[in-house]
């Protein structure tokens, strides 16, 4: 297997209208293949002070950006901030793996298989992909880079605790992070619990 290399490419101070933050962005080489992510950090991460909240957010411009109600994703990343910036620390990591990793074209063309009837999972799996395409090594070699081995992770996806776990970044608390479900999101949020095996 390819060596992991991260470089932290810049970092700069992030007033938002959640709080005031401090954002990193990294970059992962693994063999030919590179990955970009950013981090919000907020407060004092030192393990002194008890296992940090973290989130792992993958990029979807769709939910993110123009407040799709296909998803819950744009409610999990406001509901991880919030519980970040209540705390007063924290760190959010948001990874562009866009449609669990398909990419954001190939997620609209399964949106569009979706409207046919077709559940996520069959959609992706439609397409030729696997239904969860995602990586975790970026984000664990950030929770490295800040010299954190102990999270309590803001997630309903089991195999993110799985992914840490294998990293050697202890998970001890999988604090669950709910939104609200809508009539738009009822099929999908049942495809992730059926076939995806999250926990709500």
């Amino acid at each position: 297997m390819p060596e992991f290399k991260l470089t932290k490419v810049a970092e700069a101070d992030f007033p938002s209208r959640f709080g005031q933050f401090r954002i990193f962005g990294f970059q992962g080489l693994k063999g030919s293949e590179t990955e970009e992510a950013i981090a919000l950090k907020m407060g004092d991460l030192s393990p002194a002070l008890g296992p940090a909240l973290v989130r792992i957010h993958s990029q979807c411009l769709t939910g993110d950006v123009f407040h799709s109600l296909r998803c819950d994703c744009r409610s999990q990343l406001e509901l991880a901030l919030d519980q970040i910036v209540a705390e007063g620390r924290g760190l959010l990591i948001y990874e562009h793996q866009e449609g669990r990793g398909i990419g954001l074209l190939n997620k609209l063309r399964a949106y569009e298989l979706q409207d046919q009837g077709l559940d996520t999972v069959e959609a992706n799996e439609s397409l030729g992909f696997e239904a969860d395409l995602r990586d975790y090594a970026l984000p664990a070699a950030i929770l490295q880079h800040f010299g954190i081995r102990e999270v309590r992770l803001l997630s309903n996806n089991p195999e993110k605790v799985a992914a840490l776990e294998r990293a050697g970044v202890a998970v001890v608390e999988r604090a669950p992070i709910i939104a609200p479900p809508l009539a738009t999101t009822a099929e999908y949020l049942r495809t992730k619990r059926e076939k995806l095996g999250h926990l709500f």
